[in-house]
């Protein structure tokens, strides 16, 4: 623990610093200006934190994330119900979202194919993306896992499981870089992407 904390402040710098992309200089910074602000404003951010922590779950249909039984992309009735994205996680549909170019639905698969650290076929989300197959008037699956090893190791294993559906595949376009994570792409990038996607 540096000098000058208290005890309990060490212990919170040391906890908000491993949030991903919260360095200990930033850890500081929030919470001396969680200090300084009113004890309301710091007191809605813990219960925020609270109700979100424990109220979230995963949409029942396409494994996103939701507030309800079902997530609010897939009570959409205005959504295309023949276009299904799939991609690796919630923080994907987030950034496709943000493009504002795609109004289908989403099947989540938290997580890809990683032999290296066993994650297999039975680690992801497929079981239900074939069940929604065989209910679901799917035209068009787009594979939208990301441009790294496992992505496209994924990407060919769901090809090849949704052969007998007959259905079109597509993959989205390479306007993002090899190597790096949907989550990170501008909107632009996303979004050219998406609308060059090709056949699979």
């Amino acid at each position: 623990m540096r000098r000058g904390y208290s005890e309990r402040m060490g212990a919170l710098v040391e906890a908000l610093n491993r949030l991903p992309g919260i360095g200990r200089k930033s850890a500081e910074r929030i919470i001396f200006y969680l200090l300084k602000a009113p004890l309301e404003e710091s007191l809605h951010l813990a219960g925020l934190l609270k109700k979100v922590r424990a109220e979230t779950r995963f949409c029942k249909r396409c494994h996103n994330l939701s507030d309800n039984e079902y997530c609010r992309i897939c009570e959409d009735s205005a959504r295309d119900a023949g276009l299904l994205c799939i991609v690796e996680n919630p923080k994907d549909v987030v950034s496709i979202e943000q493009t504002g170019a795609y109004h289908g639905r989403y099947h989540v698969l938290l997580g890809s194919l990683s032999p290296l650290e066993g994650v297999g076929p039975e680690d992801l989300r497929l079981q239900d993306l074939l069940r929604r197959m065989k209910l679901e008037p799917v035209r068009e699956v787009i594979l939208a896992t990301n441009p790294n090893t496992e992505g496209e190791t994924t990407a060919l294993y769901i090809a090849e499981i949704l052969k007998p559906f007959n259905v079109k595949l597509t993959r989205i376009a390479r306007g993002i870089p090899v190597g790096s994570a949907i989550e990170y792409m501008d909107p632009a990038t996303l979004q050219r992407a998406l609308e060059g996607r090709q056949g699979f």
